[in-house]
């Protein structure tokens, strides 16, 4: 029996993944480091810091990779009024909000993603909001959803996690938690 939902925030929540990319692509441009679409994609729910630095060491370069995450943050935040809600996935927050605890679970900073969620006005639906910077290990480790559900005061084993990527599914799943992948929910619409 389900008692608690968690859901990711980018891509799963918040149509953000493009306004992302887009940030990125300009930060890369600044250092001249290639970053293809579907390597972003594959990346999906790991911190912008991560992927910068991986990225940078995968080609031998020599990069500041908190400061371009920084700039591409920044960047992002001018971007905010354009975000635009997952109708599919909202709508799931929505009905259940008051009835069962419910959590965001995010690769992303806790500055932003509150932004997003208050942007979109559904922040006020969750108990709890976890991200990046709130546990050592991240995405697919299964830390962040089992942060939420410590939070929300529910046993793994008891919530189900709406996700949008490979890499969060797996740590859901890693975290004992049934999981959703969001892309079927979308295709469905």
């Amino acid at each position: 029996m389900i008692k608690g939902l968690i859901f990711d925030c980018d891509g799963t929540l918040a149509d953000t993944m493009p306004l992302h990319l887009a940030r990125l692509e300009h930060g890369h441009a600044t250092v001249r480091t290639p970053f293809p679409e579907d390597r972003f994609y594959s990346l999906g729910g790991v911190p912008a810091r991560d992927i910068l630095k991986l990225l940078a060491q995968e080609q031998g370069r020599s990069l500041d990779h908190i400061a371009v995450a920084h700039e591409k943050e920044e960047t992002y935040l001018a971007a905010l009024p354009q975000i635009e809600p997952i109708h599919a996935v909202v709508d799931i927050a929505r009905a259940n909000h008051g009835k069962i605890p419910m959590a965001v679970a995010s690769g992303g900073t806790e500055k932003i993603i509150t932004l997003v969620l208050e942007r979109l006005n559904i922040r006020h639906l969750f108990a709890a909001i976890v991200t990046s910077e709130m546990v050592k290990n991240q995405k697919p480790a299964p830390d962040i959803f089992l942060e939420a559900a410590r939070r929300i005061g529910v046993e793994p084993k008891f919530c189900r996690a709406y996700e949008d990527t490979d890499l969060g599914l797996t740590a859901i799943r890693a975290a004992g938690m049934e999981a959703v992948d969001v892309r079927e929910l979308i295709a469905k619409r």
